[in-house]
């Protein structure tokens, strides 16, 4: 398989997009350690193997530097790094403090940047790679979630920076992700007829599955990709139809047809 004998730590590997980058990589030969400030409600597997868990706090750079340490002293080596630990509430710039901000920009771009400074070396040893778990948020406005998407277009430049200053020992790059199917999916987008109706909305027809994640990861990650670095790789159905079209009158009898 295409990773066998590779180690992988997926930050917030133990649900949602991070499971399923997990189980990827597992399908796909490589021993992996997920980490999370709490264990998984039931262990990451796949191919008959599971992901080790870890608790850590991307946040704190001196258990950062200690994770890492461990996982090598297990492994003997560390191959891949996807940065995808993150997220946030649906919080309007006006109604919260600034520091309620900031700390979804720690969350998404500095706890990062922690990671992956604390990882170098280790991925330098085996000839590496990082993957960075993006963003659509990043490349439009984002209202309701301005931080966060603020963190994500500075993590896809952090990225592209870090692929420069990093080659060749390490390739560094970014899967953009559009809409994902996660067990939160209704904390964003309602019911089973919402998530349906947003999907509509993706020219794909529907949202993406966390595994279809997990394989671009792999992708990146493995020799396939052995000159990609500082790329931006969007996962997202598409994009998003723009909307003048849909209220534009004119050839509306061709849209129909």
């Amino acid at each position: 398989m295409e990773l066998n004998g590779r180690v992988a730590v997926v930050t917030g590997g133990t649900r949602g997009v991070g499971a399923g980058i997990a189980r990827a990589f597992l399908a796909a030969g490589a021993r992996v350690v997920v980490c999370a400030r709490r264990p998984p409600d039931e262990a990451v597997e796949a191919a008959g193997r599971a992901a080790e868990f870890r608790p850590l706090d991307v946040r704190d750079g001196a258990a950062v530097q200690e994770f890492f340490a461990g996982v090598v002293t297990t492994y003997g080596r560390l191959d891949v790094l996807v940065n995808n630990a993150g997220g946030t509430p649906y919080r309007l710039l006006g109604e919260g403090e600034a520091t309620r901000h900031a700390r979804v920009l720690e969350l998404n771009l500095t706890a990062p940047l922690t990671v992956s400074v604390a990882a170098y070396e280790h991925l330098r040893a085996a000839g590496g790679s990082v993957v960075m778990i993006g963003s659509v948020s990043g490349t439009r406005p984002s209202p309701g979630t301005a931080a966060y998407g603020a963190a994500k277009a500075g993590l896809e430049n952090l990225a592209r920076s870090m692929a420069v200053e990093w080659a060749p020992g390490v390739r560094v790059n970014t899967l953009v992700l559009g809409m994902v199917r996660t067990e939160l999916a209704h904390l964003h987008y309602g019911d089973e007829a919402g998530v349906a109706a947003v999907g509509r909305t993706v020219p794909a027809g529907r949202l993406a599955e966390p595994g279809e994640i997990g394989d671009a990861a792999v992708f990146l990650a493995s020799a396939r990709a052995a000159y990609v670095s500082g790329a931006s790789l969007l996962v997202h159905g598409g994009g998003e139809r723009p909307a003048f079209l849909g209220a534009a009158t004119a050839n509306t009898h061709a849209r129909q047809t």
